[in-house]
């Protein structure tokens, strides 16, 4: 671990793009500025191991924990539609139909027209 002393207004760079600031000193507490692009992410690192939990639990989901998770509306479809729980987890279909997952909107429709 690098340790390095600022004082106040004073700046630490991180790579190219991210700048480190100590804005402010009180007692055993320090309040910091970070200034990085929005591809990065910036989390307290409480908060971080939270979203770790949660994305690593979530990439746990079988095909029944799917089976209930309500289906997105798009702009085509109003209506929610029943999607096999395998293709809400990346895989295959089991019918010949095609599923929800494998239709693009580049895909012409008419407005009464139903999905196969």
């Amino acid at each position: 671990m690098l340790v390095l002393s600022r004082r106040r207004d004073e700046t630490i760079m991180i790579g190219d793009d991210v700048e480190l600031t100590v804005v402010d000193i009180r007692g055993d507490k320090v309040r910091l500025g970070i200034k990085a692009p929005i591809r990065i992410a910036v989390h307290r690192k409480e908060i971080f191991d939270a979203i770790r939990r949660e994305n690593e639990a979530a990439s746990r989901l079988s095909e029944r924990d799917a089976a209930g998770v309500p289906v997105p509306v798009n702009a085509h479809n109003k209506a929610r539609r029943a999607v096999p729980a395998a293709a809400m987890l990346g895989r295959p279909a089991a019918s010949s139909r095609r599923s929800s997952a494998q239709w693009s909107p580049a895909q012409p429709r008419g407005p009464t027209s139903q999905r196969p």
